[in-house]
């Protein structure tokens, strides 16, 4: 049976794990879905439906799966998915989608330290690392393996690419490529994300095509556009460099400069 702490509340449609922890003056909402092997601190507030998967922690004060913050949103039914192994410490808020039948979701492994927002109908990768006050406003996608660096905002409808940083109180109004490094307020993009490449194995060559790419588009005389044709025509055969272009083709806002 889950360990849970009497001072608890947990309403009796909640579905808990039986390997699971929850600590003292917790509240579990109707519809809530907690996996196994999940440990809930004292004071975490988890509303639903929500579904979370196995071996998360929720450390003091964090603020789960409550209702978006959206004024358009009229209390339709929506919902909020979370993967395994995420660790959401103190005074961190996740929220439901806004949109009848919306889904925000969070994927795994993901490290989202104090006071870290994700806002409504996001979608989050697997193994991020959001630091403290890092803030996703609604409709935000955030990629595998990247970083938001503390104090930092991005606006609603940004794309923030797999493997990219962004810096500590950084303003983010574009969309962030995948790879590079985006800082300061107005945001700019600083460059590639080297350091975090060689520490997740990318090969040196894949890291040396990625920085040529970045040359292209940033670093020449090039508008986007032409950079675009100039990245498909020298890196055809480059995985990642295709992944960057195919990012930027697609961006709706605009990407950093």
């Amino acid at each position: 049976m889950a360990r849970i702490h009497p001072t608890a509340i947990i309403e009796t449609t909640a579905k808990i794990g039986q390997s699971s922890t929850i600590g003292p003056y917790c509240i579990i909402g109707a519809g809530v879905v907690i996996g196994e092997q999940c440990e809930l601190h004292a004071h975490v507030t988890i509303a639903g439906p929500t579904k979370i998967g196995n071996g998360n922690k929720f450390y003091p004060y964090s603020c789960i799966g409550h209702r978006s913050q959206d004024l358009k949103y009229e209390i339709e039914p929506t919902y909020l998915e979370i993967g395994d192994e995420n660790c959401f410490r103190e005074f961190t808020t996740v929220h439901r989608a806004t949109a009848p039948d919306g889904v925000t979701r969070i994927g795994s492994r993901g490290n989202f330290l104090a006071y870290s927002h994700i806002a409504h109908d996001c979608v989050v990768g697997d193994d991020v690392v959001f630091s403290n006050n890092g803030t996703l406003a609604g409709h935000v996608v955030v990629g595998d393996h990247a970083v938001i660096g503390g104090l930092s905002g991005v606006h609603q409808f940004c794309r923030i690419g797999a493997h990219a940083i962004v810096g500590g109180c950084t303003k983010i109004v574009q969309d962030v490529p995948p790879f590079l490094i985006a800082d300061g307020n107005p945001a700019e993009i600083r460059g590639v994300n080297f350091v975090g490449l060689e520490r997740r194995g990318f090969a040196p060559e894949a890291i040396r095509e990625l920085r040529d790419a970045y040359k292209l588009v940033y670093r020449s005389n090039l508008n986007t556009s032409q950079g675009l044709d100039a990245l498909r025509a020298q890196f055809a055969s480059s995985a990642l460099v295709t992944h960057l272009a195919d990012f930027i083709a697609t961006s709706e806002r605009g990407i950093v400069r």
